[in-house]
């Protein structure tokens, strides 16, 4: 299960690295591009909630292996494209695969662990959840330089296929592929609720996933401002729906349980910074160092690793307490760090990758113990509803900080001419500060809403 996971977060950021030789192979224009990036975290992000109460009705296992082969098809579909309109198509279907797929992993370990089992089951998928972002620049740098058999790009995506397909055999056999839970069964599915809140996610991701690249029209204001009106009108019609007796999208005591809304605003923050350092510092050192797509993609393995060993170990560390806070202080002295080691346009020597390892270090400890503290005491029944909702979560974070931070960049870049190892370094100091900012809030966010 945590494998098809990490496949699939891989998938939203492995194509990065991979853009320009997809560009240039397929002449494909830049918002063809944008959306063989985005069009699958548009999909992921509008049927996520979708995908955990299917599989509430029908099955975890069940919609799980649906999910994972809907995936694996698409993979290899384009892997095998043949034109730019042909890939963003398959992409979108290889999104809706991972929203089917995705939301099962954690309903099953909410239904499976308990006790001391469930926390460290929560604390493996944080770890891969979060891992798997900077991962994706490694692999997908890895990959497009090794041009295997001649074959550029294609194994960004090609390398799902036996992943996948070795994964459907396993899970057929240990996965629980009975139908849902009777009670899930026999209630209505909230076909009005689906309808509210896909309408709203996708009205928020478009404009924030095309913005940038239009130079932010009219209509992706409009777009997000009409998302926050129907976000009202679906909290509304969720929370009369509970009133009545029926059986809402997500269940009204998920969203109230406590200590959820610091978690979900902890992990819009996390998630953002991360994506937004991600994303900036790629756009830096490949545009204005000239970086080669393989080093580029190394460069944030020590990130990537201390993220996933901490991930992993933050349970047995002393005060647990202030971990988090912790995390987040130390994720705003690593993006300021980060910002000074390349002032002036140099490639900050050997004394960078120590501060990628710090800044990998406060991200795990600023998500995993949130994430799993949020998780930890809800209800098996509410699995579904929890993991669909911070899934989402999740994932409208990583599209804010790429959107805020991506956007704060490039425009800081685009008057001081064409792009150098200098004026690249100035716009993306001030992405630094910017990110530092956003964690320093992250750090004090606890004190405040734990007084409300």
């Amino acid at each position: 299960m945590l494998t098809a996971l990490f496949m699939a977060v891989l998938d939203v950021f492995i194509v990065n690295v991979a853009a320009p030789t997809i560009g240039s192979e397929l002449r494909a224009s830049g918002a063809d591009l944008q959306l063989v990036v985005a069009g699958y975290a548009i999909t992921y992000s509008v049927l996520l909630i979708t995908g955990a109460r299917l599989g509430d009705r029908l099955g975890h296992g069940r919609v799980h292996l649906a999910g994972l082969a809907l995936f694996t098809a698409a993979s290899l579909a384009c892997g095998l494209a043949q034109g730019a309109t042909q890939l963003i198509v398959f992409r979108l279907v290889q999104g809706a695969g991972s929203a089917l797929m995705i939301p099962q992993v954690l309903s099953l370990i909410q239904r499976t662990f308990t006790g001391e089992a469930r926390l460290r089951a929560l604390g493996a998928y944080s770890a891969v959840l979060a891992v798997g972002a900077a991962a994706g620049q490694v692999v997908g740098g890895v990959l497009v330089s090794a041009d295997l058999f001649g074959t550029g790009w294609r194994p960004v995506f090609l390398v799902n296929v036996p992943v996948g397909a070795l994964l459907l055999v396993l899970g057929r056999k240990v996965l629980p592929l009975g139908g849902g839970a009777g009670r899930e069964r026999a209630r209505a599915f909230d076909v009005p609720g689906l309808l509210l809140l896909a309408a709203a996610v996708s009205l928020l991701t478009v404009p924030l996933v095309l913005g940038q690249e239009e130079d932010w029209p009219l209509w992706s204001w409009l777009s997000l401002g009409a998302a926050v009106l129907l976000f009202a009108l679906f909290c509304a019609y969720e929370s009369r729906l509970a009133r009545k007796g029926g059986a809402p999208l997500i269940a009204p005591r998920v969203v109230r349980h406590p200590g959820m809304g610091l978690a979900v605003f902890r992990i819009l923050a996390v998630m953002a910074v991360n994506a937004g350092f991600l994303f900036t510092l790629t756009l830096h050192i490949q545009t204005g160092l000239g970086y080669s797509p393989l080093r580029a993609g190394l460069s944030f393995a020590p990130t990537a690793v201390v993220f996933g060993v901490v991930s992993l170990t933050w349970r047995r560390w002393p005060r647990q307490r202030a971990l988090t806070t912790a995390g987040f202080v130390l994720v705003a002295a690593g993006a300021a760090g980060v910002g000074l080691v390349f002032r002036g346009g140099g490639d900050g020597g050997g004394v960078v990758y120590a501060v990628y390892a710090a800044v990998g270090v406060g991200l795990a400890l600023a998500f995993s113990p949130t994430f799993t503290g949020a998780l930890a005491t809800v209800r098996p029944e509410d699995a579904a509803d929890a993991s669909g909702f911070l899934a989402t979560v999740n994932q409208l974070g990583q599209l804010i900080g790429v959107a805020a931070f991506g956007t704060l960049f490039l425009n800081r870049l685009e008057p001081l001419g064409v792009p150098t190892a200098y004026n690249s370094a100035e716009a993306f100091a001030v992405s630094a500060w910017a990110l530092a900012g956003t964690a320093a809030v992250g750090a004090v966010s606890g004190l405040v809403l734990r007084r409300r």
